[in-house]
């Protein structure tokens, strides 16, 4: 067999087992704990890390009025290839003001 005959046919197998392959993304957490224990204006950066591991994803966001926040993000999600149709969502941002206290959070999720 030629050399890109049996490459075509090496991606082609590797496309169809992956047609049924299941997809995960980020990392589960328990959103429920976060939102039984977190207090705006109290609940601090160590307190949430202990609660939900590291963010998966951090940054700054700036409000309207000019303030700057740290932002976490936490997200899991995954489904099944080719079409998705059992996909799932969720997703928790969270604001640390200037002293590393949550400010504000969001979240959201799909329901399946």
């Amino acid at each position: 067999m030629r050399t890109s005959v049996k490459i075509l046919l090496i991606c082609a197998l590797a496309l169809a087992a992956a047609s049924c392959a299941s997809v995960r993304m980020g990392r589960e957490f328990d959103l429920q704990r976060f939102q039984d224990h977190v207090q705006r204006t109290a609940t601090t950066r160590a307190e949430v890390r202990a609660w939900l591991g590291a963010p998966l994803a951090s940054g700054q966001s700036v409000d309207s009025n000019g303030r700057h926040f740290e932002e976490w993000i936490y997200y899991f999600g995954g489904g099944t290839l080719p079409d998705m149709a059992d996909a799932h969502l969720k997703i928790l941002q969270i604001k640390f003001d200037e002293h590393g206290v949550v400010s504000a959070y969001n979240w959201s999720q799909n329901h399946q």
